[in-house]
């Protein structure tokens, strides 16, 4: 950086001696240093969609039947672009949405489908119940429900550690059925911070800090399966498996099979933290009364709040019953949940304004999974990987199959965004489930599951580094907590899909 200036007309030196300090400063700004660690992975993407794009045709896929799935010039065109993407979002050379741009783009400048295919994906009734998913959520904040049930429930607990750890956690389970996981961790950290200040006032890490912010993350996670409200991959799973199957799966289908999975990893991570990282103290003297005189100050519910909560408890009741009304069997969910979208706005709950606090950079992310999803179908990339996936498990039971590929997808979920794991591992496993006569039903909640517990690496969710923020656990105390819990997680898994989801009517197998 440096300075000049043109000497105006007429000046004189002053009388000490010194030069006068410029009137006018004309600065020039430093040249810009290149990120050369990003201008390596774009142009990595670049290099590897070509080499792929361009290699000879790969291998026909061969059943065991000895049917031949040959790939497409489309197909591997897919694999290519699949390949660029996946480069761009791990590494993030540009924001997460505008590579979602690029894949529509990319489809319609390379003919691997039609521009109308590619883009109208984007806008899918999917995409659009994660954006009125977002605006609840975006409610709940802006008119302070989210405080008033926060310390509502520290009044309730008492100010026994244990009571308090399980409260915060069933709070924050709680919320993740009617607001995307990330909102609540956002949310619910605050809070998190108030409770630990009057359990340590110098913020020194302790056991029980360490599990109050880890416990939150993984909270989220087995929160989020519960209900679609909890995260965009869920509404994107259910897309994908309407495409395939044919069949929709309904907001109340699904919680009934994830509710008592997700409420069972709850408590039981609960008991895995007491446990292993029992807090030091019994209790946490004054933090009833802080939590009484902050819920006081808060005063009665307003109208605002009070509307709210009418309009999101009456499209939840909506979502979880339009099936059974004839009137209503064939209309769709994300229509139920933009009427609440609407409403907001027509009651002035919410202004134009708000809009802007949305994260449309993942929007464009979802709607980008959803179009590089359909892709894998229409041209039929799925179909051979699922092929060559399947060659691995031609001797073994359906109960390893799904179990493994749970794991994979489990793996995976803590390097690679979700919605990337779901729009690759979803399809594939839907193909490959009907070739195994596995029932489609019980690849999708499994998968799911998996999805939603990145456990062992800060940067597979949004929750985890939020979490991290508090300073008070290193990345390996994260990694060595979450990898034990992710095995804990596995054995739940394995117990529903052999026994408890049979119960209550989703066998593993088409015709058990």
């Amino acid at each position: 950086m440096f300075w000049s200036r043109k000497k105006p007309e007429g000046e004189k030196a002053r009388k000490d001696g010194l030069p006068q300090m410029p009137e006018t400063i004309y600065l020039a700004k430093a040249p810009r240093q290149i990120d050369w660690k990003r201008v390596f992975f774009l142009l990595l993407g670049i290099a590897l969609f070509s080499v792929v794009y361009s290699c000879p045709s790969w291998p026909d896929a061969v059943d065991a039947s000895g049917r031949h799935v040959p790939l497409t010039h489309q197909g591997k065109a897919t694999f290519a672009l699949l390949l660029l993407a996946l480069t761009w979002w791990i590494f993030e050379v540009v924001p997460v949405g505008v590579t979602g741009i690029m894949i529509g783009v990319i489809q319609a400048l390379f003919l691997i489908r039609p521009a109308q295919a590619a883009f109208a994906n984007f806008m899918h009734p999917s995409v659009w119940f994660i954006f009125g998913s977002l605006v609840i959520g975006l409610a709940f904040t802006k008119t302070g429900l989210t405080k008033r049930v926060a310390y509502r429930m520290l009044t309730l607990v008492g100010e026994r550690t244990s009571m308090i750890f399980l409260g915060c956690m069933i709070l924050t389970a709680a919320l993740t059925h009617i607001m995307a996981h990330s909102a609540v961790a956002a949310s619910v950290f605050p809070l998190l911070r108030a409770v630990y200040s009057l359990y340590e006032e110098d913020s020194r890490p302790t056991r029980f800090g360490k599990a109050l912010f880890i416990s939150m993350a993984f909270t989220c996670g087995a929160g989020s399966i519960i209900t679609l409200l909890g995260s965009a991959r869920g509404a994107l799973a259910v897309g994908f498996f309407q495409a395939y199957t044919g069949r929709e799966i309904s907001f109340f289908e699904l919680s009934a099979y994830m509710f008592p999975l997700g409420w069972s990893l709850v408590i039981l991570l609960w008991a895995f933290f007491m446990i292993f990282y029992g807090p030091e103290k019994k209790t946490i003297p004054g933090l009833h009364e802080r939590a009484k005189m902050l819920y006081s100050r808060l005063g009665p519910m307003s109208p605002s709040e009070m509307l709210t909560v009418a309009i999101v408890f009456a499209a939840l009741c909506l979502l979880s019953v339009y099936h059974r009304v004839p009137a209503l069997e064939n209309a769709d969910k994300s229509a139920i949940i933009l009427v609440s979208t609407v409403l907001f706005f027509v009651l002035r709950i919410l202004a134009v304004k708000d809009l802007q606090e949305l994260p449309w950079n993942l929007v464009l992310l979802f709607g980008a999974a959803m179009s590089i999803g359909f892709c894998l179908k229409e041209t039929r990339a799925a179909d051979w990987l699922a092929v060559q996936y399947l060659g691995l498990f031609r001797a073994a039971s359906p109960m390893l199959f799904v179990m493994v590929t749970a794991f994979l997808v489990l793996v995976t979920i803590n390097w690679m965004m979700n919605v990337a794991v779901i729009a690759i591992f979803v399809p594939v496993s839907l193909v490959a489930a009907s070739q195994l006569g596995v029932a489609p039903e019980v690849m999708l909640f499994a998968s799911l599951a998996a999805a939603g517990m990145p456990f062992m690496l800060l940067y597979g969710s949004a929750p985890n580094v939020i979490a991290y923020g508090s300073g008070l656990f290193t990345q390996g105390e994260f990694f060595k907590i979450g990898f034990q819990a992710s095995i804990l997680l596995m054995v739940v898994l394995g117990f529903f899909v052999w026994g408890l989801w049979p119960i209550l009517g989703m066998p593993i197998l088409v015709n058990p």
